[in-house]
């Protein structure tokens, strides 16, 4: 006898309906599966075999044949065993067809009958959604994120039997229900640590609210102690909040990397992620024999924090350079592309070589050659692609005796949306939202300049010996410093400013 259900398989974040077709027919038995299948997913038929004995369910010995269409695609990870189970009792009699129609089904089996949970149910349930399907039955501990998609019916089952009871009409369970508007309204933005904790450095605070108010990447510069560091983690707290579409694609990547649990079903604040400076290429951009997202999918919309830049592998930063510019990673690999998101603000901290007090000879004891070897591992092309860069000097001592507090997170998050307010509304029909995403048909329009601004960006542009690519990104920071400040046109001391910001370029790499 013929049946079919239907599951789902992930292909960068976003699902694609499988169809797992059975056939349970007379013939030497036997247990086949077919259809472009991973070794994990071949191993299934072990699982779903011995499952389905140790839930009282009798399998005649006949000839089973799996088919997991369409062939195409590559089915990967241990989704499938629940679907391919019930597949099979609806081919032996055990369930009519008619009852598995509507349903997207997906989960691991215990060889006791358990449902394990999986990862991904986040972008299957909208695939589901998409596609039609009225109920999604799913292990009970994936059901909340599941029920983040409000179209479908979302069926949490402990076991196979009671996902077989639940099917036959035997047993009633309650769509289970998240209420995701007012979850994403009212849950509290936990907020620890404030830009008002920072004493001093108010040229490293007014470039990163730059860099915030226009989504741009800065790198920080200095000696050890300075709050680098610090001011790194604290960016996420000036950002805008997320916004419902945001929160989908962030919550997407970390359903399918298995980061979202039963109390987390939503991904609500700003991603930060920070990771060691031994991390592998593959880890940070994804990867693997079996695609995954890596850090740069996973710090999308918000801040992924390099520290210690030069100690990173050169190898590790020059694959940056290309998500920096299309905001996406796409893997190629043999059985296809997998493209994940990658539109996140680039955060780097350094010192200026390793003792970290270049150049000032009364403490530094490097040679001009550990120096030149310390910070050569940052490439010129992936320079470029940082639009501000910023010194930091020595946090003096009155500063950390000042009683009176720095301004807070949240008065800097107001002028941020402010500009950001600005970007949008000058955007709308661009197709962009923020002044680092202007290609340079669009800085040509957006960015224009008075001959007299013309003139010192020209001088400058000689001066600092820079590329194309970092001329536009002054013009692009000038927009922000211009958007902070209300201001339409771009001034000369907006320009300025924005040039101070490549400055250090020359002083700690052009002369090496």
């Amino acid at each position: 006898m013929f049946s079919k259900t239907f599951c789902a398989t992930t292909h960068g974040i976003e699902g694609i309906p499988i169809q797992v077709e059975a056939d349970v027919s007379d013939g030497l038995p036997c247990f086949d599966m077919v259809g472009f299948l991973a070794s994990e997913v071949k191993e299934a038929k072990e699982r779903v075999r011995i499952a389905l004995k140790n839930s009282e369910f009798r399998i005649p010995p006949k000839r089973i044949t799996i088919n997991l269409s369409p062939a195409d695609i590559r089915k990967e990870g241990t989704a499938f065993d629940f679907p391919i189970a019930i597949a099979i009792l609806v081919a032996s009699g055990y369930i009519p067809q008619e009852n598995v129609k509507d349903c997207m089904m997906v989960g691991e089996l215990s060889l006791d009958g358990h449902l394990q949970r999986v990862n991904g149910v986040l972008p299957i349930a909208y695939s589901a959604a998409i596609h039609g399907f009225k109920r999604f039955i799913l292990p009970y501990d994936n059901a909340k994120e599941g029920a983040v998609v409000s179209e479908l019916d979302v069926i949490g089952v402990r076991t196979l039997q009671e996902a077989v009871e639940y099917l036959l009409g035997g047993r009633i369970i309650e769509p289970t229900f998240v209420d995701v508007d007012t979850l994403f309204a009212t849950t509290e933005k936990i907020q620890t640590e404030d830009f008002a904790d920072l004493v001093g450095q108010k040229l490293m605070k007014r470039a990163v609210e730059v860099a915030v108010a226009g989504m741009h990447n800065i790198a920080i510069i200095g000696p050890p102690g300075a709050g680098k560091t610090m001011i790194a983690k604290r960016i996420p707290g000036i950002m805008p909040p997320l916004e419902w579409n945001e929160s989908m694609e962030i919550s997407k990547v970390y359903s399918i990397a298995g980061m979202l649990g039963e109390d987390q079903v939503l991904v609500q604040q700003r991603p930060f992620r920070s990771p060691h400076h031994t991390i592998t290429p593959t880890a940070l951009v994804g990867g693997g024999r079996i695609p995954t997202p890596g850090e740069i999918s996973l710090s999308s919309g918000g801040v992924l924090f390099l520290d210690e830049l030069p100690e990173f592998q050169t190898r590790t930063l020059e694959v940056l350079r290309q998500p920096l510019e299309e905001k996406n990673i796409t893997i190629t690999r043999l059985q296809g592309n997998y493209t994940y998101p990658a539109n996140f603000m680039l955060v780097t901290a350094l010192n200026p070589c390793k003792c970290g007090y270049y150049p000032d000879r009364n403490r530094c004891s490097c040679s001009v050659e550990q120096v030149k070897q310390y910070l050569g591992k940052i490439s010129r092309p992936l320079l470029d692609r940082i639009d501000i860069c910023v010194e930091t000097s020595p946090v003096e001592y009155q500063d950390l005796t000042n009683t009176v507090q720095g301004e807070s997170s949240a008065s800097i998050q107001k002028r941020i949306l402010q500009a950001r307010k600005l970007q949008r509304e000058r955007y709308e029909d661009a197709g962009i939202y923020y002044n680092a995403l202007l290609n340079a048909k669009q800085i040509k329009k957006y960015c224009r300049l008075e001959r007299e601004e013309e003139k010192v960006l020209e001088n400058a542009f000689s001066t600092l010996n820079l590329s194309a690519r970092a001329y536009h990104r002054i013009l692009k920071v000038c927009r922000t410093i211009a958007d902070l400040a209300g201001e339409e046109r771009i001034r000369k001391e907006h320009l300025y400013e924005a040039i101070s910001y490549r400055s250090l370029d020359k002083k700690y790499w052009g002369d090496l």
